[in-house]
């Protein structure tokens, strides 16, 4: 995409296991019903005032639901000059490429 780099799911999935910082841009509502242990929630409406959470000097795996957030995200944080990828088909690829899934609260941890 014009620069931008992006992963599969299956590749962020290694990634993540070898301690790529995972950034979950979805809303905490998404969040809770399913999420990478590894992953970091800054919902993309917050993002401009908790963009000093996101590391700098280190890549950047940027997934959200389906993968449009996170692209939009991406090229952004790809501007500023962080090192950010984003992760094709977001936590739906994950999920379905076997990532490890967790959720806040009593019910079995689902995508959507």
């Amino acid at each position: 995409m014009s620069g931008l780099p992006e992963v599969s799911a299956a590749e962020a999935i290694e990634l993540a296991k070898n301690g790529t910082w995972v950034l979950d841009v979805r809303e905490q509502d998404e969040w809770d019903r399913g999420h990478s242990p590894l992953g970091h929630l800054l919902p993309m409406s917050a993002l401009a005032e908790r963009l000093p959470e996101v590391p700098t000097g280190q890549r950047v795996l940027v997934i959200c639901h389906a993968g449009s957030r996170s692209l939009r995200v991406a090229r952004s944080l790809h501007d500023a000059g962080y090192d950010a990828v984003n992760v094709v088909g977001g936590m739906l690829a994950w999920a379905a490429a076997g990532g490890e899934l967790v959720s806040e609260g009593p019910d079995e941890p689902r995508i959507g």
